[in-house]
This record gives structure tokens, C-alpha cells and sequence, in this order.
């Protein structure tokens, strides 16, 4: 049967639906006090996407309206999530994998630091002839070319 008003949702519905909303929101202020690592952000997202749905569902009577807005919607909500994750994934994943490193910026420069006090001169390393490039070939031989 087709309706041709708008669907009346009953007061204890909407209620119920409230009071899961209230829930989810005192659960989502707790979850942001629990330190849960990596968690954080998808434990959040979940709870935000299922108080959205609860929205869209009942105080936006989707559940009740034409089954083409609801796919509209699905496949909204798909691309939503699709962008989010490779976001996040740009994000954790960002920089060169293979130079981790366990030490601090200011660590590191202190260790390059030490290093450098500790380093030899470079006037010491000179060994060989072309070490010395402020000097010219043959100078030892006069300008005659003899010696």
C-alpha cells in the first residue's frame, strides 16, 4: 500500500531512538578518556557514523521514505567511507617507511654533534698530491722547464 502523507513515527520509537543517541554520546565522552592507542580514531568514527545513521533513519525518516533515496544515501555513505579511510591510511602511513628511527630529532642532532666534535680535520687527511689544490703542477721545476 502506498502512503501518499508523511509516515507518523510513534512517540516511543523516537524516544527509544533518543535515548540510544544519549547513550552513544555519553559513550563516545567516555571513550575519549580511555587512552585506546590506534583505537582512538576508528572507535570514534564508529560511534559517530552509528549516531548518524540512528538520525537519518528516524528523525529523518528515511527508514520509511522511497527505497532510492536509501540507496542514495548507502552509496553516499560508501564514498564517505572510502575517502576517510584512505585518508587515514595517507596519513599513518606517511613518510619513508624504511628510515624509522626510535631517537628524537634533538637526540639525533646531538649524536651528529658529538660526532662532528669527535670528526678529524681535513687538512690531516691530506695524503696525496691532488689533496692540495691550491698548489700548482710543477712547481717544483724552474721556469725553463730544468731543474
Amino acid at each position: 500500500m502506498a502512503h501518499d502523507g508523511p509516515h507518523i513515527v510513534p512517540k516511543s520509537i523516537l524516544f527509544a531512538v533518543f535515548g540510544g543517541l544519549l547513550f552513544l554520546t555519553a559513550l563516545t565522552v567516555g571513550a575519549a578518556y580511555i587512552p585506546l592507542g590506534p583505537l582512538d580514531v576508528p572507535v570514534a568514527i564508529a560511534l559517530a557514523a552509528t549516531k548518524a545513521t540512528l538520525v537519518v533513519l528516524f528523525f529523518m525518516h528515511l527508514k520509511y521514505d522511497n527505497p532510492v533515496n536509501a540507496l542514495t544515501f548507502a552509496i553516499g555513505s560508501i564514498f564517505v567511507v572510502v575517502f576517510v579511510a584512505v585518508t587515514l591510511l595517507d596519513t599513518a602511513f606517511r613518510g619513508d617507511l624504511g628510515n624509522v628511527n626510535s631517537k628524537t630529532v634533538q637526540e639525533l642532532r646531538a649524536e651528529q654533534e658529538r660526532q662532528e666534535a669527535q670528526a678529524i680535520p681535513a687538512d690531516s687527511l691530506r695524503i696525496a698530491p691532488a689533496d692540495y689544490p691550491n698548489q700548482g703542477r710543477g712547481a717544483s721545476m724552474g721556469a725553463d722547464g730544468g731543474s
